[in-house]
C-alpha cells in the first residue's frame, strides 16, 4: 500500500523527476503548466442594445445567398469534436475496456490488468458482468474516472443514444510529433461551418497539441484558436449599425443595400471578360453583410455564457463551476461553435495527462474533469438535436507496478508508476438524436469484432499486428476518418477521397469500420 499524498488540483502543474524540465509549449501542456485561457467576458454595450428580434432574411435575397454559396448551418456534416489530453493519459482498461481478440470482454491476464491500473479485486468478468457498464453502450469499466464524468452531464435519454468503438493503438509518449489530430481529414471528407472551417483551443498548425498528418494538411482550412468565450463573440463584428437600430430593422436596411446595389450593377457593362465574376463578387459581398446582420444581429445568438442550455439554472455547467474551471468555458466555447453549424470541427486540448507521479488520485481526478467535458458535448449535442462525434486520444500512455493507492480520489486503484507507449488507445463516441447507433455485424462476435478495432495482448500491451492502426498513428487517424465517413454512408468515397490511404482494400475497410451509417450524406436525413 502506497504513503498517502495529498491529491493535486486538477490545474495544478506535474513535476516529475522522471523527465526534463519543460521546454517547449507542448512539453508545457503535457505537464499542465498551461491550460485554457481565464478570461472572463460581461455583457458589452452592443449586448445591451442590440434588439432581440429574430429577423430573417426575405425569399429574394434568401435565394441570392443560395446562389453565393453562403452557407446559413455548415455543410450539414456531422459535428465534430476531437479531445487531445497531453501527456499521455490512461484509456485502455481503467476507463474503456480492451480486450483480446475477441473484443473488449475477452479478458486479459491478471498482470495485463495490474499494468493497466487494475488491481485484481476490480478486474472485469465477462461471464458475470462484473466492473462493465455499458450504459454508453461501448463497454467501460464500471468506475472509470471518465464514464463517471461523462454519466454526470448527461441525461439518461441522452446515454441510451450514445455508442462508440475503442482502437487499441500505439504512440510515442510525452511527445507532440504524433500525428494523432484528424481535422483536416474530417475537413476533407466534407465537415465545414458556415464562419470557419475548423477550429481549435491551441494556436497551432492542428489546432491541438499532437500534430496533424502532414500529407493532410490544407492551409486554406488551418485552425482558428478558439479556447474561452471571448474568442467566439470576438469573430463577427457586424457594425456600429445594430447598435442604432433593432435586429430586424439592421437586416431591412442591409437587404435595401442589396437590392440597390444589384440593380446598379445590372446597368452595368465594362465590356470585359471579367464583368460578371466581378459583378457576382460584388452582388455577393453585399449579400453577405445582410446575411450576418440576420443571424448575428444578436451577439447573444454565438455567445455562449447567453446560451441557457450551456450555463445557469438548467444548463449544463452552473455559473459556479463555469467561471471557475477554464477547462469548462474551453469546452463551451468550441461545442457552441460545432454544434451549431459554425465551425465544422473542433479540438479541444486539456494539458497535465502525463500523469505518473505515483498516486492514482491525480490521473483519476483529470479522467474525471475530461469525462465531464465529454458529458457535456454530447448533453449539448442531445439539446440541440443534432448528432456528433466525439474522439479522445492521447500521446503515450502509463503503466502501474501494482502498488495501491487507498486514498478516497485513488479508489483502490494501482498507481500510474510512469509511461508506457504500449497500453496506449484511442476511443470514439456518437450520438444520435434517433437513437444508439448500432454495431456492424449480425453476430455478437461479429460485432464484439467491430467495436474494438484491434486488439491487446494477454500481457496488457497492443498486439500491434491487430491493425493497421495498432503502431501507425497515421494509420490511425484514417482509420478515425473512415469511420466518420461511414456514419454518413460515404464509406464507399474514402478510396477516392484518400488515394494513397494505407488501410487496405475495400474488405480491410470494411474490417476497420464500426458502426451503421446514422445518416445519408447529411444529417438533414438522419436515420
Amino acid at each position: 500500500m502506497s504513503k498517502y499524498r495529498a491529491p493535486l488540483h486538477p490545474d495544478a502543474p506535474l513535476k516529475l523527476n522522471s523527465h526534463h524540465r519543460p521546454i517547449s509549449r507542448r512539453d508545457l501542456i503535457a505537464q499542465g503548466f498551461r491550460t485554457g485561457g481565464a478570461t472572463l467576458t460581461g455583457a458589452s454595450l452592443l449586448t445591451l442594445l442590440a434588439g432581440n428580434a429574430n429577423a430573417a432574411l426575405s425569399p429574394d435575397i434568401n435565394a441570392m445567398r443560395q446562389a453565393c454559396g453562403i452557407a446559413s448551418q455548415g455543410a450539414g456534416k456531422i459535428p465534430f469534436i476531437c479531445f487531445d489530453l497531453a501527456g499521455g493519459a490512461n484509456i485502455a482498461g481503467s476507463n474503456v475496456l480492451v480486450g483480446g481478440a475477441g473484443g473488449q470482454l475477452d479478458t486479459l491476464s491478471a498482470s495485463g490488468y495490474t499494468k493497466q491500473g487494475l488491481p485484481g479485486d476490480m478486474t472485469p468478468d465477462s461471464s458475470t458482468g462484473d466492473f462493465v457498464n455499458r450504459d454508453l453502450g461501448l463497454a467501460f469499466h464500471t468506475d472509470s474516472g471518465m464514464l463517471r464524468g461523462i454519466l454526470e452531464r448527461v441525461a439518461p435519454g441522452t446515454a441510451a443514444a450514445v455508442n462508440g468503438a475503442v482502437i487499441p493503438a500505439r504512440s510515442e509518449n510525452d511527445t507532440g510529433n504524433n500525428p494523432h489530430n484528424p481535422m483536416y481529414g474530417i475537413n476533407r471528407a466534407g465537415a465545414n461551418g458556415s464562419l470557419l472551417s475548423l477550429i481549435g483551443s491551441r494556436a497551432s498548425d492542428s489546432g491541438g497539441n499532437s500534430m496533424a498528418p502532414s500529407m493532410l494538411i490544407n492551409p486554406e482550412a488551418r485552425p482558428t484558436k478558439v479556447d474561452r468565450p471571448s474568442d467566439v463573440t470576438g469573430l463577427v463584428d457586424v457594425g456600429d449599425l445594430v447598435s442604432l437600430l433593432s435586429q430586424s430593422d439592421t437586416v431591412a436596411v442591409m437587404e435595401s443595400m442589396v437590392r440597390l446595389s444589384n440593380a446598379k450593377l445590372g446597368a452595368v457593362d465594362t465590356g470585359s471578360n471579367r464583368d460578371a465574376a466581378l459583378k457576382e463578387l460584388m452582388r455577393c459581398g453585399y449579400v453577405k453583410s445582410a446575411d450576418l446582420a440576420d443571424r448575428f444581429g444578436n451577439p447573444a445568438a454565438i455567445d455562449p455564457i447567453a446560451d441557457a442550455d450551456i450555463v445557469g439554472p438548467g444548463g449544463i455547467f452552473s455559473f459556479d463551476e463555469f467561471d471557475n474551471d477554464s477547462e469548462f468555458r474551453k469546452t463551451a466555447s468550441v461545442m457552441k461553435l460545432v454544434m451549431s453549424g459554425y465551425a465544422g470541427a473542433g479540438t479541444i486540448t486539456m494539458g497535465g495527462y502525463d500523469y505518473h507521479t505515483g498516486d492514482r488520485s491525480t490521473g483519476e481526478i483529470r479522467d474525471l474533469r475530461a469525462g465531464r467535458c465529454i458529458g457535456a458535448c454530447l448533453e449539448y449535442a442531445a439539446r440541440m438535436g443534432v448528432p456528433v462525434m466525439i474522439y479522445v486520444f492521447s500521446d503515450g500512455s502509463v503503466f502501474s507496478n501494482g502498488m495501491i493507492d487507498d486514498s478516497v480520489e485513488g479508489r483502490g486503484k494501482g498507481v500510474w508508476t510512469g509511461d508506457n507507449q504500449q497500453t496506449a488507445g484511442s476511443y470514439f463516441l456518437v450520438y444520435n438524436p434517433n437513437g444508439r447507433p448500432s454495431i456492424l455485424g449480425g453476430s455478437e462476435s461479429a460485432q464484439a469484432a467491430h467495436q474494438q478495432l484491434g486488439f491487446m495482448r494477454s500481457s496488457g500491451d497492443v498486439e500491434t499486428a491487430s491493425s493497421p492502426a495498432a503502431n501507425n498513428v497515421n494509420l490511425l487517424v484514417e482509420t478515425l476518418v473512415l469511420n466518420y465517413m461511414a456514419l454518413h454512408g460515404e464509406q464507399n468515397l474514402f478510396s477516392t477521397l484518400f488515394p494513397q490511404h494505407g488501410l487496405g482494400n475495400a474488405t480491410a475497410l470494411d474490417r476497420m469500420t464500426a458502426m451503421n451509417p446514422i445518416c445519408d450524406g447529411t444529417i438533414g436525413n438522419l436515420a
